[in-house]
């Protein structure tokens, strides 16, 4: 393969359970590749097991970027994710492996791969402690609304229940004045992408999703969440807000029991499921699409990488 020109990239993507990580290994051994992780929990610090983050085992089996790159109460901005992700891919060209972007973070992969210019904005605490209180007080919709007041654009691609993104697009506005959506641009990198993507029916995927969070209560769950509190992160991050965290925190603070959080996250879980491939959309042509439900991706995906290589 001729390091030569442009980086090609191979991107990974699908649903949250659908054997991703599992695919990404194979691909890494069969083609010097390296692991660039577009997933938006996994970039923390000690939360493993509720992020599915791939073992200690898993990441000797091929080198990984992006994972562990920040603390549970630090912020990641989505400008400083596609700085890290740009750098790490074009570094993994230039010393002669395949750069593969593999996640389920649709916001993630669609900066790098269009290249958008996020607005660097400092995060503004105080206005975004307001702003949470209100979504608190007057609910998500209420802070859904202000937003479309003063950016419509940006309203109509932010689902209301997604508070962080919402708040977000709110400080930026009122930071600089000027709506997101304007503030975004669109650079596209000089990236030769193949894009693979990996789907189930969705009972097949389901009963996975329903089994892995039965391993990861089995593999200590409980125990993870529990010494996060105890090292003093608060349920208020955004970072433990994501699936399973906030549920079992609500089990160890005694409002609910086990069976109980088990069952939310398996739901929610379920819903995320749904969001995800609002991202990532079974009808999109620039995508290969392959069916694990028809036996093992990994040969389609191998002839898919090889053509991608060999073609001038």
């Amino acid at each position: 393969m001729s390091m030569a020109g442009p980086p090609r990239v191979v991107v990974l993507v699908g649903p949250t359970a659908v054997g991703k990580t599992a695919l990404s290994l194979r691909l890494a051994r069969a083609f010097d590749g390296e692991v660039v992780s577009a997933d938006s929990r996994q970039i923390y610090r000690r939360m493993d097991i509720g992020t599915a983050k791939a073992t200690a085992h898993e990441q000797a089996l091929a080198p990984h970027h992006l994972l562990d790159v920040a603390e549970p109460d630090e912020q990641l901005t989505l400008a400083q994710y596609k700085a890290l992700a740009d750098a790490a891919i074009r570094a993994i060209w230039a010393r002669g492996g395949l750069p593969l972007l593999v996640g389920g973070t649709g916001l993630y992969v669609r900066a790098v791969l269009e290249g958008w210019t996020v607005p660097e904005v400092p995060p503004n605490e105080a206005l975004r402690t307001s702003l949470y209180a209100l979504a608190e007080r007057e609910g998500h919709e209420s802070l859904h609304r202000a937003l479309a007041a003063v950016d419509p654009q940006a309203a109509q691609g932010i689902d209301a229940r997604n508070v962080r993104r919402v708040v977000r697009a709110l400080e930026v506005y009122h930071e600089t004045g000027a709506p997101i959506s304007q503030l975004q641009r669109k650079q596209p990198p000089d990236y030769r992408i193949l894009r693979i993507g990996l789907t189930l029916p969705r009972p097949a995927l389901y009963a996975r999703i329903d089994a892995r969070v039965d391993a990861m209560l089995a593999d200590g769950l409980v125990e993870e969440v529990r010494g996060l509190l105890a090292q003093g992160y608060s349920l208020d991050l955004p970072a433990m807000s994501g699936l399973g965290y906030r549920q079992i925190a609500q089990h160890l603070a005694g409002e609910i029991g086990l069976q109980e959080a088990t069952a939310l996250i398996k739901r929610h879980t379920r819903r995320f499921v749904r969001q995800q491939y609002n991202w990532f959309r079974l009808d999109d042509p620039a995508i290969h699409w392959l069916d694990a439900a028809e036996g093992d991706p990994a040969p389609a995906a191998m002839a898919l990488v090889r053509a991608f290589l060999a073609a001038d």
